[in-house]
């Protein structure tokens, strides 16, 4: 079956455990149709850089799944329906890569610079 990869942007008013719920809510729909939730991640509430639907700010969810196109596009169908789920972004990859996404990875110290190094100036 094809691979793959979705971003789904829900509202900001929600609690952690509603889109929590929302992710599992679609991977039962992948599941009905046929497919499988690999593998999920929960990115938490970001600032989008303009505003969707009057939101500054909304969960953030990678899923990456296996099944077939009319699955995928029922879960779409879906997703565009629902209330509480402002975007979506589907994206068919030949593999899933191994490991956490680069979102979730942790920044490595040599990335900063020496920002940490500077010592902090205080106002007078």
């Amino acid at each position: 079956m094809p691979l793959y990869e979705h971003v789904m942007i829900a509202r900001q008013d929600l609690s952690n455990t509603q889109a929590e719920a929302l992710i599992e809510h679609f991977g039962a729909v992948l599941a009905d149709n046929g497919g499988t939730l690999v593998d999920h991640e929960y990115w938490g509430v970001k600032t989008m850089a303009y505003k969707i639907n009057k939101n500054r700010k909304g969960h953030y969810a990678f899923l990456r799944t296996d099944a077939p196109a009319s699955a995928v596009q029922e879960m779409e169908r879906l997703m565009r329906l629902h209330d509480d789920v402002m975007r979506v972004l589907t994206i068919k990859v030949d593999a899933h890569e191994e490991g956490p996404s680069a979102q979730m990875q942790k920044r490595d110290d040599r990335d900063r610079g020496d920002r940490d190094r500077e010592p902090r100036r205080r106002a007078s």
